[in-house]
């Protein structure tokens, strides 16, 4: 799809494109947990039927299930040690080298 236009700089074309399967199912996973309304709304993001949608979702979720478990284990009889992983943001500053009027 594209969408034309006319401006004081010329004809401007803007392209719409609907999501990948993927983008969509990403998307949907980052809303909700549930699966069938990962579906469902990936189905809308896509204007596909649930049906065609509903086993892709599925798969992923699985495929994300499996990736995202960790577990990390300890030697027998040593110390318990809690780790704090802390972000330092760093600030930079932007100083114009302009000279005052």
């Amino acid at each position: 799809m594209s969408e034309d236009w006319n401006t004081k700089y010329g004809p401007r074309r803007v392209r719409r494109d609907p999501p990948t399967l993927e983008e969509a199912i990403f998307a949907a996973s980052g809303i909700t947990d549930d699966v069938e309304a990962q579906a469902e709304i990936a189905s809308a993001l896509m204007g596909l039927p649930l049906e065609q949608v509903l086993p892709e979702v599925k798969k992923a979720s699985r495929i994300a299930a499996r990736t995202n478990t960790r577990v990390i284990t300890a030697d027998q009889g040593t110390q318990q040690r809690a780790v704090v992983v802390e972000r330092r943001t760093v600030r930079r500053f932007n100083f114009d080298k302009r000279t005052g009027t």
